[in-house]
Parts: C-alpha cells; structure tokens; sequence
C-alpha cells in the first residue's frame, strides 16, 4: 500500500476567486502566484492516485489567517472524504490564533478527520516555540487524537515562495514543549531528521515524524541513503506535495539512491500506516 501523506486539495471556489482571496491573505497570494503553484480538486487528486497506483492520501486543503476560509476548505475536505471513502484521509486546517479554533478540530475529528495541518507558521502569524501561543492547539490535537502536520524549511539554500524562517531549531523545540503531540513536520523537518543522532535529540524528538513533500525540489536521491545510515528509515513518510510533484519523480530518486526494497516499502507507507495505528484510536469516528 502506498499513502502519499502530504497532498493538497481546493475547493472550487477558492481555485476561482484565488486572486480576490490573495488581496487579504498575503502568504496565499506568495504561494499561489509562485511559478511552480498549480490547482487541483479532489477528483484531480483520485485521477492522479489511480494513475500512480496510490492507494491513501491524507489530504489538506489551505491554512489561510481567516477561520471563515479554514471552515469553507475543511467543509469541501469533509464532502471529498465522504465521495472517496477510504482514498482520501483528512487533515483539517485552522488557525491556531483565532477564537473557536479548537471547536473546528473538534468539528472535523468527529466528521472523520485525522489529523490537522499543514499549519503556516510564518504564513499565519504564530511562533512554534511560543507554549503561550501553542498550548490550545497541541492540546486539541491531542484530546481528539489527531496528528499534527506543520510547515518547515531548510534554513540554507536559496530562498522561495513560501520558504519561511521557521527551520530544525524551532521545530525541535516545538517537540520539547509538546512531547504529547504526534506532528509530523513537512518538508523533512527542515533537516531535523539529522539531529536524531545526537542522542538527547533522539529521546526529544521520539513524537516527531519528517515527510518528504517537495524534496526533488532541494535534495539528490543520496538523500535517501543518508537518512537510511543515520537510522531514521521508519521516521520518514512519503508526502508527494501534490499537485506541485506527483510519485514518479520520488521513485527515480530512491532507485537512484541505491536503497534496499524494505527501506522503499517504509517509506512509502508502512511508516505513515504505522504512525497512524500505533498513536491514535480511530474507533471514534463516524461514518463520514
């Protein structure tokens, strides 16, 4: 089974009226007006699922600052999973700042949701290392046992729509104040998957996980390799970023990587099936 853990889906009437949203979201209207952005609904995403013979998506939508928009993605997410059911997994979006943020986790856990993310730190105003300001959000994330999917970047390199200054260091810390917390950190962490040997890390950072949405973007397949000798095999999920990449361009860089079919098989499932089984009761849920 292949789950593609980081894919992202719009309503309809966010993908027509993106650049009349973009006036009041300014991290949005970065991302969107980027030359690599590209739209696509929940029928694209099966189409493509079908095509690349993936079985699972866990599926987010967009993290604007307005909880009015959050709502409007988290109800279309909610219709797709119900037309898809057991293709598409939800993770909801919210903004963690806002009053009744918590009432909309708890809205979407009980619509069949498992998790909450991909959150903005930089786009939506908050700092991950502030407990003051995360507290709420670790805490609703985990009495709804859901998983917590936040944006990171590798703070090197060159810069790029949507980059963000939040990096290994703050999502290390985030882990710290919040151990309770399954997160899953996007974009490997930002390189946090490095620090795991550093044996004080390690213990730190046993409630995190590092997908590898838009890696082909950053990173050579020696990448794969790598992680594989620093022993963080089972920490990684496959996030193909759709529907910016897609699973063929990740495939070439893991049969270029040299790594063994038990490594590849990890990665491209059982680690995500596994982070989801292992952490959360899921009895719960209704029929959605």
């Amino acid at each position: 089974m292949i789950i593609d853990s980081h894919v992202h889906i719009y309503p309809p009437e966010v993908i027509k009226d993106w650049e009349r949203i973009a006036q009041r979201e300014p991290y949005f209207k970065i991302l969107a007006s980027g030359k690599v952005h590209k739209w696509a609904t929940a029928e694209d995403l099966i189409e493509e699922m079908n095509k690349s013979g993936v079985s699972k998506s866990w599926a987010t939508t967009f993290a604007f600052r307005d909880p009015g928009l959050c709502s409007l993605c988290n109800d279309y997410l909610i219709d797709a999973m119900k037309r898809y059911k057991g293709r598409i997994e939800g993770f909801c979006v919210v903004n963690p700042l806002k009053r009744g943020f918590d009432d909309e986790i708890a809205k979407c856990r009980k619509a069949g949701m498992i998790g909450v993310g991909e959150l903005f730190p930089d786009g939506q105003v908050f700092d991950v290392t502030d407990f003051r300001q995360t507290w709420r959000l670790a805490e609703a994330c985990f009495d709804n046992h859901m998983m917590l999917l936040l944006h990171t970047a590798e703070q090197v390199g060159h810069d790029y729509p949507g980059k963000g200054k939040t990096g290994p260091k703050e999502a290390a810390q985030f882990c710290m104040n919040h151990p309770e917390v399954k997160v899953i950190f996007a974009h490997l962490g930002g390189g946090l998957w490095h620090y795991e040997l550093m044996p004080e890390m390690k213990v730190f950072l046993q409630n995190a996980r590092y997908d590898t949405a838009a890696l082909p973007f950053l990173y050579d397949g020696k990448l794969f390799a790598a992680m594989k000798a620093a022993g963080v095999v089972d920490k990684i999920l496959y996030g193909s970023d759709f529907p910016i990449l897609s699973l063929g361009r990740y495939l070439k860089l893991m049969d270029s990587s040299g790594i063994d079919e038990a490594s590849r098989k990890a990665i491209l499932g059982e680690n995500a099936m596994a982070f989801m089984e292992g952490s959360f009761d899921l009895a719960d849920t209704s029929d959605a």
